[in-house]
Formats: C-alpha cells, sequence, structure tokens
C-alpha cells in the first residue's frame, strides 16, 4: 500500500516538470509538450477548480486526446462525509493556517513598509545601504519563520493523521498511485491555490507525482515550488503586500512562481520589483503569463521562453539569462 506523504527534501530523483502560464485565453500546453518531447497517455489534476473539477471538455480539443482526471476535490468530499473526525481536524488544521496567515500579515505591515520606504530614499551612502540590507533581511527572517510555521503544522497533521489510520484515505491513495503509475505524464491545471494544496498533501501527491513528468500551469505551478507567494500590486482593496502563502510541494527548487504578473506586477516600478526579487533570494521570482514555458530537467531550469526573472536592480530579465 502506499504510504502516506514523506517529509521535505527526501526525493533525489527528479523527472521533467514543466511550468506554463494560463491556459484559459492562449493555451500552448500541446506546443509545449511537443517542445519537452512529452507524450503519451496522462492523468490531470483539476482539483483547484473545485465544482467544475473533471470539465475536460476543451483540454481534450486542444491535445487532440483523452485524459483522465484524478478527481481528488471530488474523492476529499466523499472521504470528510464518510470520516467526520478526519474532517474536524482538517478544518482545525486550516483554522490554525488562517490565524498564522493575520498574524504573519500584521508583522508583514510594518517590516514591508520600512523596506519600501529605505528602498525609494535615494541615499547611497554605506549607512543608508546597510539600513536597506537590514530592512530586506528582515523580511527575509519573518517569511522563514512564517514557512516554518506552516510546515510544522502540516507534520502535526501528518503525524496524526497518517494515511493507514483511516482504510478509506488508505485506498484511495493507493488507487491514486495506480492511476498515476499508467499514465505517461501528470498535468496540474490551476484555480484556487489553498484548496488545489490541501487535496495534493490529503492524497499523498508529494511522493507520487516524483515518479512521473509533471505539467502544471497557473496556481498548479505554485503549488508544486517550494513555496507559495501571493501578489498583487494594484488589488482592490488592502495593502498590495507579497506575502509568503503557503508551503508548496517542491518539486521546483530555487523558484517562485508568479502567474499573472504582467496584470498584478507594477512591472514598471523599480524599487518594488527590486524589493519582490531581494526578499525572494536566494530563489528567483519567474513570471507566467500567456505564453509562458518554463522546462526543469534533472532539478534544473533547462529551457525558458516567454518568461522573465525579477532582478535585484529592479528590471525584468529573460527567464534563462543571467548576467
Amino acid at each position: 500500500m502506499v504510504s502516506t506523504v514523506r517529509r521535505f527534501g527526501q526525493y533525489p530523483h527528479m523527472h521533467d516538470v514543466l511550468l506554463l502560464g494560463p491556459q484559459f485565453r492562449a493555451p500552448n500546453l500541446r506546443e509545449a509538450l511537443d517542445c519537452a518531447g512529452l507524450r503519451g497517455p496522462l492523468v490531470t489534476i483539476t482539483a483547484g477548480w473545485q465544482e467544475r473539477e473533471g470539465e475536460l471538455a476543451a483540454l481534450e480539443e486542444h491535445l487532440g486526446c483523452r485524459a483522465r482526471d484524478l478527481r481528488l476535490y471530488e474523492r476529499a468530499e466523499a472521504l470528510f462525509a464518510h470520516e467526520p473526525a478526519l474532517h474536524e481536524a482538517h478544518r482545525a488544521r486550516q483554522n490554525d493556517l488562517r490565524r498564522l496567515q493575520d498574524l504573519y500579515r500584521v508583522r508583514l505591515d510594518h517590516a514591508k513598509a520600512a523596506a519600501r520606504e529605505l528602498l525609494r530614499d535615494e541615499d547611497d551612502s554605506p549607512l543608508a545601504r546597510r539600513a536597506r540590507r537590514a530592512a530586506v533581511a528582515a523580511l527575509r527572517r519573518l517569511d522563514d519563520e512564517h514557512l516554518r510555521d506552516i510546515r510544522a503544522r502540516h507534520r502535526r497533521f501528518d503525524a496524526e493523521w497518517p494515511a493507514e489510520r483511516t482504510p478509506v484515505l488508505a485506498a484511495q491513495v493507493e488507487e491514486i498511485g495506480h492511476m498515476v503509475g499508467a499514465a505517461a505524464m501528470v498535468c496540474i491545471a490551476g484555480g484556487h491555490v489553498a484548496v488545489l494544496l490541501n487535496r495534493l498533501r490529503l492524497f499523498g501527491l508529494a511522493r507520487v507525482l516524483r515518479e512521473r513528468p509533471v505539467v502544471a500551469w497557473s496556481a498548479g505551478a505554485m503549488a508544486i515550488a517550494e513555496r507559495v507567494v501571493l501578489f498583487h500590486d494594484h488589488p482592490p482593496q488592502g495593502a498590495g503586500n507579497a506575502e509568503l502563502f503557503e508551503a508548496g510541494l517542491g518539486l521546483v527548487r530555487g523558484a517562485v512562481l508568479l502567474p499573472h504578473a504582467a496584470t498584478r506586477l507594477a512591472i514598471g516600478d523599480r524599487h518594488r520589483v527590486a524589493l519582490l526579487a531581494r526578499r525572494l533570494a536566494p530563489a528567483t521570482g519567474y513570471t507566467l503569463d500567456d505564453g509562458s514555458r518554463l522546462l526543469w530537467r534533472r532539478g534544473r531550469l533547462a529551457e525558458a521562453a516567454g518568461s522573465q526573472r525579477l532582478t535585484r536592480a529592479g528590471a525584468l530579465a529573460p527567464a534563462g539569462a543571467r548576467a
């Protein structure tokens, strides 16, 4: 029987991981698969679509082939109805995570305001540069601490509710493992990133997804990186602070994925771009807009098209280019 989710950092072997921008207006999935040399039967994960999960007609028409969905959202709803104690434990974890996020945002508002003000200061003296570095370092420490708290809460849930404790969940995990094993690749669509991540974790996909090439777009790409960062420089309400939101599955390391960056990032504001780039370091922020394609092979970025990376100077550079 397939075991429950393993701990972070225990997966030395990696298959190809192909990351794409949104597929709604200008799908490039078929072209990207051809460029990457990926073909064969596939299974999909569309849990982020929630009630629209499994509506694959447009995807199948674009690809010219059939797809089989793992139906993680549907499986979770049925599981929770059958196992109320597990459902309550899952709800308690989510409540804890929401409270952690609220407390983190209070601290983030102040730390971000200080860093932003210092980066906009034209003073280039050694004292000012030192103050700027310290402000960015404080932001990184806050993010790292928040990430540790999130991961600790997930570890506690995993320890208290291993798949073997719940026969229905164990059977679902085993069935999902067989479905993935029979496919040549797994495609992960976008949608609601929190819902998607919850279902991926619940059914032990952190391990299973390392057994096949993975293709993911939008929120699906965010979910399989090491960390999920929410961002919107001009939201209808709120402070517009980019925030560390969740721990991802870690299939792609050293990268933070930024879907819809063209509309959500103030790309022309070099101070905001520079602050986000420095805050994410040593990871690199990559934009994922219509037509974007990033291919990881053997754990390294091997090919890039249509994506840009954020630089410490506050500019955007082609994803594959290095100074």
